[in-house]
């Protein structure tokens, strides 16, 4: 999961990409990257770190130019090293500069046709990089070192989908001609394109949610379609086109989950809306099956769970109290390498408040359970705040496989629900009674507000992967590679002129801190 936003502007973009990468913070807290593209020089700065600690106002003054992308990381796939901060850069052809959201699954193939075949060689341990010098290859075999043209970028991308698997939103700016974004023929990442009618033209961005362009000034025109890629000129002229053979829309129903912010809405679905319906959904289930549970209050865990949790209370006619108060600056607990780190973490993120759960029987609501840490402290946490008995509900059905398209759930033995029943589960994280949302329950809480999304991306709740090349092999290699202490952090900032006249070898120097 990562955050990516280009856009084409009528003035300088560097506040535009800011503001933008800023509202996509959730979908990235490992670092943060902005190039801008003025004439033939692109202008580079990049770090370990937070959107705001990453840019300061000297770094916003050096990235000149009407056209740029920005990213926000956490690592899935590579390490937490600064070198592999995003956007990643080439300067042949024609210089290009990419962002990327997902994974490749063919990531150890594509290195090695990468060296063998295209003579390419990749720096870092990232897929993105990966991605970006299949992208390069694709752009230079089909212009034959003649002048590029649309047909040209298009026919590229065609070619990416044909080696590529796995997912992938991009986007990428090529030098002196524009910006391009696609997305992979599944459609597995979210990708959207908004625009703004200025008096001296149209300015266009696409971003990984609508919330972006919501906070930038953009209508939202529409989502990008799975194997398309659009193209905007330096000169904003827009241009479209399908490069994918039989795509087919399955989403993430992840991103409705937990990772989307409540206030975008992506293949025409508002999160906040399916949320809504989750909670419904669940109501409905205990209602069913859970009919002698005495429960006093519903408390959300902040801050994903609370319309599901809302909704829930609504439809149960039951009381809904805010129980816990969040630090919002502490990082996501299931993303932190380290199980110590976590389990710390999860201490230091949400304080009870115990009029809240003293004596009372509580329905704690979270937006699903993966690896299980934060559900056992905050079980444990209502306990010791005075709660009688302690009931847990999740709006998402039990997480057993791992997600192999861009989100950090890669270990099947750090998944507490792979291998246990409910009740195992249950007694696991401490409570004394859980429900999981059934996963036909939670598709038609997403298809409530779009039926003609046929198909999802469950595999992490079904181990379904709609890509077609996962094995266990794949999943056992995964694991090994990811394993506990894999990710090492190298502090490290970077800001940069690529002058494709004159690029040397050296992608960057180091700024003096």
């Amino acid at each position: 999961m990562c955050g990516i936003i280009g856009v084409v502007s009528k003035s300088p973009v560097n506040q535009l990409l800011y503001d933008g990468l800023l509202v996509l913070q959730h979908r990235g807290q490992d670092a943060a990257g902005i190039v801008t593209c003025d004439g033939n020089t692109f202008y580079m700065h990049k770090s370990n770190g937070l959107v705001q600690d990453v840019f300061q106002t000297r770094h916003m003054r050096s990235l000149v130019g009407n056209a740029g992308i920005a990213h926000v990381r956490y690592p899935t796939a590579g390490s937490s090293s600064a070198a592999e901060a995003q956007p990643f850069y080439v300067n042949s052809p024609f210089g290009i500069v990419l962002g990327h959201n997902g994974n490749l699954t063919n990531s150890a193939q594509l290195k090695q046709e990468m060296f063998r075949q295209d003579l390419r060689h990749i720096n870092t341990n990232s897929d993105s990089e990966v991605l970006l010098n299949v992208l390069a290859h694709e752009v230079e075999r089909t212009a034959h070192n003649a002048v590029l043209n649309t047909d040209m970028v298009f026919e590229a991308v065609a070619g990416v989908h044909k080696r590529c698997k796995g997912a992938y939103g991009v986007v990428a700016m090529i030098a002196n001609f524009g910006l391009l974004a696609f997305r992979d023929p599944h459609g597995i990442r979210p990708l959207v394109i908004g625009k703004n009618e200025t008096a001296e033209g149209v300015e266009y961005v696409v971003a990984s949610e609508s919330v972006a362009l919501d906070v930038l000034g953009f209508t939202l025109l529409r989502d990008v379609e799975p194997g398309e890629a659009i193209f905007i000129d330096m000169d904003g002229n827009f241009y479209s086109r399908q490069c994918a053979v039989n795509p087919k829309l399955t989403p993430c129903i992840f991103e409705y989950v937990y990772l989307a912010r409540p206030d975008s809405v992506i293949d025409g679905v508002s999160v906040y809306q399916t949320r809504l319906h989750m909670g419904e959904s669940l109501a409905e289930k205990i209602h069913r099956e859970w009919k002698d549970l005495q429960i006093d209050v519903v408390i959300p865990i902040p801050d994903t769970s609370r319309p599901s949790a809302l909704q829930l209370a609504n439809a149960l006619n039951l009381t809904y109290r805010e129980g816990f108060i969040k630090n919002r600056y502490i990082g996501r607990t299931f993303i932190m390498p380290g199980q110590a780190l976590r389990k710390k973490s999860v201490r230091q993120k949400l304080n009870p408040i115990g009029m809240e759960f003293k004596g009372k029987n509580v329905l704690l609501v979270d937006d699903s359970i993966v690896r299980g840490t934060t559900s056992q402290q905050i079980v444990q946490m209502a306990r010791d705040a005075g709660a009688n008995k302690v009931y847990f509900a999740s709006a998402a059905p039990p997480v057993r496989f791992p997600n192999v398209y861009g989100i950090d759930m890669p270990t099947r033995n750090e998944l507490l629900a792979t291998g246990r029943t409910d009740e195992e589960i249950c007694k696991e994280i401490g409570a004394d009674a859980l429900i999981y949302q059934d996963l036909d329950a939670l598709i038609k809480a997403v298809q409530l507000s779009n039926p003609d999304i046929e198909f999802f991306d469950c595999s992490c709740f079904d181990g379904n992967y709609v890509t077609g090349d996962i094995d266990e092999a794949y999943l056992s290699e995964i694991e090994s590679a990811r394993g506990e202490g894999h990710k090492h952090r190298k502090p490290a900032n970077s800001s940069t002129q690529l002058d494709l006249n004159l690029v040397s070898a050296k992608e960057h120097e180091e700024e003096p801190a």
